[in-house]
């Protein structure tokens, strides 16, 4: 990182109190030195990025960071505060401030500014070193690394190497898109002093194994990874090295980051006597470290808990037991998740790992085939194969193209479905009967809910076959032959001949009642669709909503009330967004900076029926926000059931008001929904309280204001 922090972006006396002057005067060192050339565009990428998720690590560290097209190099700048800056950790307030900027293409840039300094973060020296530094060309220097740290610790850098994890997150998710989001692992353990006593127990432990062989020390191979690769996945690297040194244990990491990652030599892996997992996201060609003792956990764990997990193997290696490489117990869903969740909280997170690689199927059949509807009219439907006949020349010969494209596509949607709630459930071994139940779902009729079942019996039978001990001659034919086998017939007995036409006699049950909504009970389920798009923004009860409409129109011939859910829920989808930009532009001045620059994304954001575009302002004030938006969905949901708006393409926003069925009536829902959320914005934020002295325009203004303004922060 040498060209990436000099002294002039060093500030050791740093004096403001709010995050947001804290960006604001480190981002004015990097102005002055033309590293950035729109201040406020910059900082409200900083508060964007913010608005995600807070960006605090416990032991008094905060990390603001984002990649924006107004810098014109990677640059780091670092801030002392003596008084301490809450950047959302959960120990406090933060006195070591690292502000990082990335131009907005430069990835791997940005990786290896947060790789190298979450690596770093893990040495209390280090973090001791810049308590105490003087001077900026020294703190400077200590941050790239060309001036080795004292070896003198204040009490409260003890423990900050293990109570990182509880909110490096910060740095995590950077990069990501969606969101969707992004679980979390368990992170009990705290603090040096757990990591002490665990390091004690992996010396007891070294004793009762005995070397492996002769002298020779006992060996580990991990692998890290993380959601996105970068500080989670070298913090843990870090964590297992450090714990591994200190128990007489020889340990090589694989850090599996985002910006790729290297294979461990196949003889060191052959060499290890047992491996350790700490990952959050599926471990790459997880195959080879089949048949060793494993320990198999979160990142977070290997954070905190890394001498725990280096006795844990070493145990499992004295008592000989060995895991075959899909463990179960070890899925992506339950990698993800926090330690001890109800089957409830699992449930939820399995569906919706189906649902998530459903969307794409369902938005590109969806477009395709609502485009060969307008291209070539309603009889489409009837035209004939166009490997039979296709003219060139032939507007009608294209719209018949794209509208099989489309049913091929659509043609996918359950067994997709299927396979990957398997997937979550069981990891790869679930894909394989997944897919076969659903598309047996598919052959019986049995539509969406027997996909839905024939995912969950699936991953469910995997689950159970791999808790089976298995000699050791049989393990490596068990993902590739034994589990697709039994899984699949057992998957297929049970669609075909137990559950399968009960199911597709419920699934008709409801496709007719919906086909017979008219009048008050269409107009109820729009609003409750509505409140359910609005209530979490794309969170789960959205999806819930937007599964249930897009559902009712995934196949060639929907009825005209799936269509109509279909045209209601979009519709709702778009409020939020739409009415917070309109609540920024007609009363900007109950709004900061950064949510009025939000709210001008906010206007294209929604208009393409991105409800996430409302979350940074749901964030902010959700108890306003929220309420607001569910008001307005629901208006909107209802409107558009009440004016018989019909859509056949599952997404689009406003780029394909041509093809739904009374699009002036379905915009005028849109605008009444959106006026109503913003007049209730408007209104409950002009009727919150502030905090005595203080005013939003001088929160608005951050930096600023004054140092007696700045002590009066409005209410939330």
């Amino acid at each position: 990182m040498s060209e990436m922090i000099t002294a002039d972006l060093v500030d050791l006396d740093l004096s403001a109190d709010t995050k947001e002057a804290a960006a604001r005067a480190l981002a004015e060192r990097m102005v002055a030195l033309g590293r950035v050339t729109d201040l406020e565009g910059f900082l409200a990428d900083v508060a964007a990025r913010e608005a995600q998720m807070p960006t605090g690590l416990d032991g008094g560290i905060g990390i603001p960071h984002c990649r924006s097209e107004h810098v014109t190099e990677p640059t780091l700048a670092f801030g002392r505060s003596a008084a301490g800056i809450d950047f959302g950790a959960a120990d406090g307030p933060a006195d070591l401030i690292f502000l990082i900027a990335a131009p907005a293409g430069a990835d791997d840039a940005h990786l290896a500014i947060l790789s190298s300094l979450a690596r770093q973060l893990m040495n209390a020296e280090f973090t001791s070193a810049l308590r105490s530094v003087d001077g900026a060309a020294a703190a400077a220097a200590l941050v790239r690394g060309e001036e080795a740290p004292v070896a003198e610790a204040p009490a409260r850098a003890e423990g900050s190497a293990a109570d990182a994890a509880d909110a490096a997150d910060a740095a995590d998710t950077v990069i990501a898109a969606d969101t969707a989001g992004a679980s979390e692992d368990s992170a009990a353990t705290p603090g040096a002093a757990s990591s002490g006593a665990a390091a004690g127990s992996t010396a007891g432990a070294a004793g009762e194994a005995g070397e492996r062989s002769g002298d020779r020390p006992f060996r580990i191979v991990a692998v890290t990874s993380c959601p996105t690769g970068i500080a989670h996945t070298y913090m843990a690297a870090e964590s297992l090295e450090n714990a591994g040194r200190e128990a007489g244990v020889e340990v090589v990491v694989e850090t599996q980051g985002s910006a790729g990652f290297t294979r461990l030599d196949p003889a060191v892996i052959a060499a290890a006597d047992g491996v350790i997992f700490a990952h959050d996201v599926p471990v790459r060609d997880k195959d080879r470290f089949a048949g060793k003792p494993t320990v198999d956990v979160g990142v977070k764990a290997g954070i905190n808990r890394a001498a725990e997990l280096i006795t844990e193997v070493r145990d499992k290696a004295v008592r000989g037991e060995v895991t075959a490489a899909a463990a179960p117990g070890a899925t992506p869903v339950e990698r993800a998740g926090e330690a001890g969740e109800g089957y409830g909280t699992k449930l939820r997170k399995w569906l919706m790992s189906g649902v998530s690689y459903m969307v794409p199927f369902v938005a590109a059949g969806g477009l395709l085939i609502a485009l060969g509807f307008a291209i070539g009219g309603y009889e489409i439907n009837k035209a004939p194969s166009v490997m039979d006949h296709f003219v060139w020349t032939q507007a009608d010969s294209w719209a018949a193209l794209l509208f099989q494209i489309g049913g091929v596509a659509f043609g996918f949607l359950v067994p997709v479905l299927a396979g990957y709630i398997a997937y979550g459930m069981a990891d790869r071994p679930g894909l394989v009967p997944g897919f076969v139940g659903g598309a047996i779902a598919l052959t019986i009729n049995a539509g969406f809910l027997g996909g839905l079942a024939a995912g969950l019996i699936a991953g469910g039978v995997v689950m159970a076959i791999q808790k089976v001990r298995i000699p050791a001659a049989l393990r490596g034919i068990m993902p590739v032959v034994v589990i697709p086998l039994i899984s699949s017939a057992v998957v297929g007995f049970l669609m075909f001949v137990v559950i399968g036409k009960p199911i597709a006699t419920a699934q008709k049950g409801m496709t007719d009642w919906l086909n017979h909504l008219t009048g008050t009970n269409a107009v109820l389920l729009g609003a409750l669709l509505g409140l359910m798009m609005c209530f979490d923004l794309g969170g789960p009860v959205n999806k819930v909503a937007y599964t249930f409409a897009t559902a009712g129109i995934a196949v060639s011939n929907p009825s005209d009330s799936a269509m109509k859910i279909m045209a209601a829920v979009m519709a709702a989808g778009m409020v939020p967004p739409l009415a917070m930009a309109l609540a920024t532009t007609v009363r900007g001045k109950l709004f900061t900076r950064t949510e009025r620059e939000n709210g001008k994304a906010a206007w294209v954001l929604g208009a393409s029926f991105i409800s996430e575009g409302a979350i940074p302002f749901a964030a902010a004030d959700p108890l306003r926000v929220i309420p607001a938006s569910m008001v307005g969905g629901a208006v909107t949901g209802a409107l558009s059931m009440t004016f018989g708006a019909t859509l056949r393409a599952p997404h689009g926003g406003i780029f394909v008001v041509p093809l739904i069925g009374n699009p002036l009536l379905y915009l005028v829902a849109i605008a009444a929904g959106m006026c109503v959320t913003t007049a209730l914005v408007v209104v409950l934020k002009t009727l919150r309280k502030p905090a005595p002295g203080a005013a939003v325009q001088g929160a608005d203004e951050g930096a600023r204001s004054t140092q007696a303004d700045r002590k009066q922060p409005v209410a939330a």
